[in-house]
């Protein structure tokens, strides 16, 4: 039996918790309903300047060179380079040249990266590609929707290990770009940068790991020109400051190129922030 001392301080304590229940539901709804319209703002923001339609970049790169390494690329709107105004200025378009530079030979370029695409929608970019082509080596840059769209982070990195998968079965050499940092994106108002940058670190470290096990080399796009978009964006940002600019990409292309040739044994040696398979793992 209880006493009437014990019931009232149960009583007190069940009015406290069902208090505090209700004041942490509020508190999580007003979140909810304030990263809502955040997001709505951001989208307001941004719009699409750009157009849905990145510059065609494919072509036959310094075709005199002979030899010709044959660069895949794959991934969303930074992949298939929205934001360059032409098309020498796109990843894919930068790549390719970096390579014939590098290494001395021509390179032909094929994009199927399309704008807006997830992880999820690797699977068809690959689709697209005949039976019979075989590239040497295949770019992937990924994540930024994924983010966006919340979807969850483990979805994410199955599609990823898919993709590299699929590709390593062609006899390509893979390198994967990890989603860039979000919390660089002015447009989006605190709190939700803040968010949107730590869900895309945590995507690019699923990114890394699930691309190191499938064998392919990966560059941390956070750490390795990250920090000029944070610090010049102005500059490597396009019209909208959401997509990079022709500054952008030729920054972004040339962090990536030390891992696009070391995968064509064209070096050894990569700098900080590059890793390949069962190296590095730990940083």
């Amino acid at each position: 039996m209880i006493d009437d001392d014990a019931g009232s301080r149960l009583t007190r304590a069940g009015v406290a918790l069902t208090l505090a229940g209700g004041v942490a539901g509020a508190t999580a709804y007003a979140a909810r309903t304030l990263l809502h319209r955040q997001a709505a703002q951001a989208r307001r923001a941004i719009g699409k300047p750009l157009g849905e339609q990145a510059p065609l970049a494919d072509r036959h790169y310094q075709k005199k060179l002979g030899q010709p390494v044959d660069l895949l690329v794959l991934g969303d709107s930074i992949a298939a380079g929205l934001g360059a105004e032409r098309a020498k200025h796109t990843l894919g378009g930068r790549l390719a040249r970096g390579i014939a530079r590098s290494a001395g030979r021509s390179v032909r370029l094929r994009t199927a990266a399309v704008v807006g695409s997830e992880s999820s929608m690797l699977a068809d970019q690959l689709a697209t590609l005949p039976d019979s082509y075989r590239p040497d080596v295949a770019v992937i840059v990924v994540g930024g929707n994924d983010v966006t769209h919340r979807v969850p982070v483990a979805e994410s990195a199955a599609h990823l290990a898919a993709a590299v998968a699929a590709l390593r079965a062609r006899g390509a050499e893979v390198v994967v770009g990890t989603c860039p940092d979000l919390g660089a994106l002015r447009p989006v108002p605190q709190p939700l940068r803040a968010l949107g940058s730590r869900a895309s670190r945590q995507l690019a470290q699923a990114q890394r790991e699930t691309a190191l096990a499938g064998g392919a080399r990966v560059v941390s796009l956070s750490h390795v020109v990250g920090p000029f978009f944070i610090t010049n964006p102005d500059e490597m940002f396009s019209l909208d400051r959401f997509h990079p600019s022709a500054q952008g990409y030729k920054r972004t292309a040339k962090a990536m190129l030390p891992s696009v040739l070391a995968a064509l044994g064209v070096v050894e040696v990569v700098p900080f922030g590059h890793h390949a398979p069962g190296v590095g793992r730990s940083g």
